[in-house]
């Protein structure tokens, strides 16, 4: 099976290079999709120089939301997966996350850092914060997932097609996971480690982001 590997990119000229160059060094059927998602730094002039992967660009800054469906739209693998360009989260987790699907078990699955990692280095505010946005979406959906917030979110290419992503920011996280649980698909889930970073350091999720996700989750279980 040949696996997708989208790359949404907002100003991480920093990374970018390393997570695109480790992302090609795995040894998998694969394709790597980059958007850039107009970027007001050098992140596009360092990814338009590098070679073996599509290249794709915003005018103007959409989010991640639209990033993602921006690669979705041109990808031509059998699994999706989105990688984050900030090097919190090591592709070389990759292999281990598409495997369910490879072998049969899953058709979506969750990276969890709070399967058999507890809190790592993540501060309190976004732990926690993604503590309720986790209990929330198993409240609403009757999910038994650990860990709603984490960016690695991979699928049967078919699957996330249907799910139809409508929202272009990072709310669309929350749309897909409910979406996904209204048509009674389990997430599997796979225990990964990331190293997070602090806002002061790039991140892009503010406390606004967590409101936002509860909200999102409410108004898809009540939507048809």
């Amino acid at each position: 099976m040949k696996t997708s590997i989208a790359i949404p990119v907002y100003n991480e000229e920093k990374t970018v290079r390393q997570v695109i160059e480790r992302t090609k060094n795995l040894k998998i059927n694969k394709e790597i999709i980059v958007v850039d998602d107009c970027s007001k730094d050098n992140s596009y002039e360092v990814i338009k120089n590098i070679s073996g992967i599509k290249i794709f660009r915003h005018e103007k800054n959409k989010g991640k939301g639209a990033a993602v469906r921006t690669a979705l739209e041109n990808a031509i693998g059998d699994i999706f997966i989105i990688q984050d360009a900030d090097m919190e989260l090591d592709p070389a987790q990759i292999p281990k996350l598409i495997a369910p699907i490879i072998e049969g078990k899953a058709v979506v699955v969750y990276g969890s850092r709070n399967a058999n990692a507890g809190r790592g280095n993540r501060s309190p505010l976004f732990y926690f914060g993604g503590l309720l946005v986790t209990f929330v979406t198993n409240f609403l959906y009757n999910t038994k997932i650990t860990d709603e917030a984490c960016g690695y979110k991979v699928f049967k290419t078919e699957i996330i097609r249907k799910l139809k992503i409508e929202n272009d920011r990072f709310e669309f996280e929350p749309e897909i996971t409910a979406k996904v649980a209204k048509r009674g698909i389990k997430i599997y889930e796979v225990p990964i480690v990331a190293s997070s970073r602090s806002i002061h350091h790039g991140k892009k999720l503010k406390r606004r982001d967590g409101i936002k996700a509860v909200w999102t989750l409410f108004k898809y279980r009540f939507k048809y």
